[in-house]
């Protein structure tokens, strides 16, 4: 049985770090802003940012640098502000995941009200900063990345596995965040980046979904594999990173990659189905989940590679 969501507050397990211990970071200057970075997913937020970078570059418009450099800032901070407020959300059930106990919520560190009033505060320097560095439609975009993730995605994954689905949205939109940065309007292959995101993020939600189950149970937190069992997840990750081949030359049916491209794309996405399917019957679902899960990091990394040098 999961844990009730409402319940976990009475329940959230002691920490291993002393009040003492805590009260003294916190007096650390260096602690603090440490924390507080902390908020942002820095490991998340980058590759967030690499993505809507390698989009900028692929879009070969005639920004300068002044533009990319506020752009670029501002999507940082947009994504920051998304991740301290899912952070905020989530600080109870944080405190029942290995991966996310030691955040500095859980470990009251940073007291909510703070969190929220730095969340706040990013969101109103960030989106500004992306209008002045491109225009209104990239802000906008930025915007709607914010909500959906915040205030749609995190909200549901207590719910129902259909948070995964949801979440792939505000996750897809910085590479198209970065091609509007350049270009000024959603066109074709905007829309192709966005599609390569979203495609790519589901069978890697899947792994880490599989690799953490019994996190996610104890969290109260539902997902594709606690709904409907791992054989039958691990055959939708299968399906979405077969998918992803076809829609990962999308770029080059719109003339806008070469042949270093389609190489890339069809070694990685050949690789990466592999991945998926090595060993699926004799390996345990959580060291299969964990095996695919950093798989596609690496294939992701490696695919924008290659179309930004294509």
């Amino acid at each position: 049985m999961r844990a009730d969501p409402a319940n976990l507050e009475l329940s959230v397990p002691e920490t291993s770090v002393s009040s003492q211990g805590a009260s003294s970071r916190s007096a650390d200057p260096a602690g603090r802003v440490s924390d507080f970075v902390a908020l942002m997913k820095p490991r998340l937020s980058a590759e967030v940012l690499f993505t809507a970078a390698g989009a900028m570059w692929l879009a070969h418009g005639s920004l300068p640098w002044q533009s990319w450099v506020l752009t670029l800032f501002g999507v940082a901070g947009t994504v920051g502000a998304a991740n301290s407020i899912n952070c905020v959300l989530e600080r109870k059930s944080d405190a029942f995941m290995a991966r996310t106990a030691d955040r500095p919520l859980p470990r009251r560190r940073v007291s909510t009200r703070a969190a929220v009033l730095f969340a706040s505060a990013l969101t109103l320097i960030s989106l500004p900063m992306i209008f002045l560095g491109s225009n209104l439609l990239t802000a906008a975009l930025g915007l709607t990345a914010l909500i959906s993730y915040a205030f749609i995605y995190t909200p549901m994954k207590s719910r129902t596995h259909w948070a995964m689905y949801v979440g792939a949205i505000p996750g897809a939109l910085p590479p198209l965040m970065g091609w509007t940065a350049v270009k000024g309007s959603v066109d074709a292959v905007g829309l192709s980046l966005f599609a390569i995101l979203f495609v790519w993020q589901l069978p890697h939600f899947i792994a880490i979904a599989t690799f953490r189950k019994n996190e996610y149970l104890a969290a109260g937190l539902t997902s594709l594999p606690i709904e409907r069992g791992e054989n039958a997840s691990k055959w939708e990750a299968l399906a979405w990173t077969v998918l992803l081949v076809p829609v990962s030359l999308l770029p080059v049916w719109l003339q806008v990659a070469g042949t270093v491209y389609v190489i890339a794309a069809l070694v990685l996405g050949g690789w990466l189905l592999v991945t998926t399917v090595q060993r699926w019957k004799s390996e345990a679902a959580p060291f299969w989940g964990k095996r695919v899960f950093r798989a596609s990091l690496v294939y992701l990394t490696l695919l924008f590679i290659a179309l930004a040098a294509s």
